[in-house]
């Protein structure tokens, strides 16, 4: 079974940067892609942004679009998402999902990491 450790989680006041990092390990013939997820308390799952595994095509929600950068390191089986000028609603729980086929779809999600943006 593949699964997914999100990882670098914490808490920062406005305007600081966190990356975090989705390791994904198990048994799978590939990574087409990446997702990035968060929710926060008392609301639904939100985008954040994606990417493809062999080209690195980045996808943004208009929230975060212009702070965040997600990247991947394929030898690492390693995504990340680079969090710049945090700000308070931007906090919640930040999960990733791997998709392991090319429709792009979310196969496999991780339980998540939390963010915490004081303001």
């Amino acid at each position: 079974q593949v699964q997914l450790v999100e990882s670098g989680g914490g808490l920062v006041q406005a305007g600081e940067s966190l990356r975090l990092s989705c390791r994904v390990s198990g048994r799978t013939f590939r990574t087409y892609a990446m997702g990035w997820f968060r929710q926060a308390p008392g609301k639904e799952r939100e985008f954040v942004g994606t990417i493809t595994w062999n080209d690195g095509d980045t996808q943004y929600a208009d929230s975060v679009k212009g702070r965040f950068t997600i990247s991947r390191d394929n030898a690492k089986d390693t995504g990340y998402l680079q969090m710049d000028s945090l700000k308070p609603e931007d906090t919640g729980l930040y999960i990733c999902a791997a998709g392991l086929t090319s429709d792009g779809g979310m196969d496999t999600w991780g339980k998540g990491t939390q963010v915490t943006v004081s303001p």
